[in-house]
């Protein structure tokens, strides 16, 4: 049998140009051949050359094959797409032998890529000596099973490899709890089993000695695994909701102190935990690889002009982030719907910077924080082309360009921070006794100090405060102040 796999190089401007005058020609329709046809995406493989150390990791890492369904946007869109699938994969500890994509309208309902071209990938990874095949997309139930029948080979979606990597980087016990209750969201309806075994039925009562009388229809072996699952959510979703209180304590004493919070957001691997480093010496991990970052990390900062302030490292976005970690770690993400400022990084040596702000700010919406005034990071200037800068810088007013490696941009970022920040809005003037230097302390440290007078009653100030310390300001008003509203 005569494979049509046919070889696809670099995605060019002339398939965008073939494919506009098939549209101008024909409507919405594609070429037949053009839709049909299977592309190998070239430069996927991660195999390495040296035989003795391919044998070594083949014993280790799973040898996978990745296939994509392209069905809106453009080829190098599609390109991209499947190789950040190959990080994805990488990441997770695999090697990529191989990557096909296929033009289609949308996808088979029943094997995701078709009857024909399944059968093509059958073939492919037979040759390839492929144990796995990943496909890029959330698979249903049914195409995961029907799949698997025609390619005899494992096969997982983009889902399941994401909910696995964030399995392996989960440090925390919070953070150990969100991903194990991510993957159960995900497996429950996927639940299947292999011959009769999952479909026999035991008795009611009977099992537990109940004897003639007492037996019932009972529940089949994957009717009780479903149940279990579900207890285990149950169980899972209340030690999440505990193990948030303290979170939220602490964001509560931050807000009874007017500490203003600052939220890292961005694309996975864009730079989050080096800019951190960078602002405040944290030292959290920082590698070059996806979801390095899980567990949320928060640390003091301060102003140019001395006013404090904490950052909050938080878990990168990707492309289709499964809804099922957006649900878990609803908790986590609160941090960033309580900031006042999200520093927004992107990666701007990347290839599709704006897909990756796109991306990340469908999830911000997804979580109500779209509203936080939002200051755009262009991180990895050093290695970035000029043009996409400039570009980056005209298409987004806040942008500001960084690397946070080399340096370079720290002052302007810092500056645009405290520009963002809410400053103290209400006047006062209070009489302080000499015994309450914390208040005189609090007014200088959150405060911005109008006048300050020594006299033998106490120190008078007279500053610019936020609306808690105004409040408990209130009683040591001197005459002339401006009562808080």
């Amino acid at each position: 049998m005569t494979s049509s796999v046919q070889p696809w190089d670099e995605p060019s401007d002339d398939f965008d140009d073939e494919a506009s005058d098939v549209q101008a020609y024909d409507g919405d329709q594609f070429d037949l051949a053009d839709r049909n046809a299977l592309r190998r995406i070239p430069g996927l493989s991660t195999e390495l050359a040296d035989v003795t150390e391919v044998e070594y990791r083949q014993l280790r890492l799973e040898r996978v094959v990745l296939i994509g369904v392209w069905t809106s946007g453009t080829a190098a869109q599609a390109a991209n797409s499947l190789l950040e699938l190959r990080r994805l994969a990488e990441t997770a500890g695999a090697v990529v032998l191989d990557g096909y994509s296929q033009r289609r309208d949308k996808p088979d309902p029943a094997t995701f890529v078709g009857s024909g071209k399944a059968a093509e990938l059958r073939d492919a990874i037979a040759s390839l000596g492929a144990d796995t095949l990943i496909c890029d997309g959330e698979l249903t139930p049914g195409q995961l099973v029907q799949l698997e029948k025609v390619v005899k080979v494992k096969v997982i979606d983009r889902t399941a490899l994401i909910l696995d990597i964030f399995a392996q980087h989960a440090k925390s016990r919070e953070g150990k709890a969100q991903v194990e209750l991510a993957q159960m969201q995900y497996m429950l309806p996927r639940l299947r089993g292999w011959g009769e075994s999952m479909s026999r039925q035991a008795g009611g009562r009977a099992a537990g000695g109940a004897g003639i009388g007492g037996r019932g229809p009972g529940e089949t072996k994957i009717e009780t695994d479903r149940r279990r699952i579900r207890t285990k959510m149950a169980k899972l979703r209340r030690e999440i909701g505990e193990m948030g209180t303290s979170r939220e304590i602490q964001r509560g004493e931050r807000r009874r102190n007017a500490v203003p919070s600052v939220a890292i957001v961005g694309y996975t691997n864009a730079g989050k935990s080096s800019l951190l480093n960078r602002l405040t010496g944290a030292g959290v991990l920082v590698e070059d690889a996806l979801f390095a970052t899980l567990d949320p990390t928060v640390r003091k900062a301060a102003t140019p002009d001395g006013r404090p302030y904490t950052l909050v490292d938080t878990v990168g976005f990707v492309r289709h982030l499964p809804h099922q970690l957006v649900e878990a770690f609803r908790s986590t993400l609160e941090e960033i719907g309580e900031a006042d400022v999200i520093l927004h990084v992107v990666d701007g040596s990347d290839e599709a910077p704006e897909e990756q702000l796109t991306a990340v700010r469908t999830v911000l919406a997804e979580i109500d924080a779209r509203s936080i005034p939002e200051i755009v990071v262009v991180n990895k200037a050093d290695a970035a082309d000029s043009y996409a800068l400039e570009r980056l810088v005209r298409t987004e007013p806040t942008a500001v360009v960084v690397s946070a490696r080399a340096g370079t941009g720290i002052e302007n970022l810092l500056a645009a921070v405290s520009a963002a920040l809410p400053r103290p809005e209400i006047e006062i003037e209070v009489l302080l006794p000499y015994d309450r230097g914390d208040l005189v302390a609090r007014v200088h440290r959150d405060g911005i100090v109008i006048a300050e007078e020594h006299t033998e009653a106490g120190t008078r100030l007279r500053a610019r405060v936020l609306e808690p310390l105004a409040g408990e300001l209130s009683t040591f008003a001197a005459a002339g102040a401006t009562a808080p509203e």
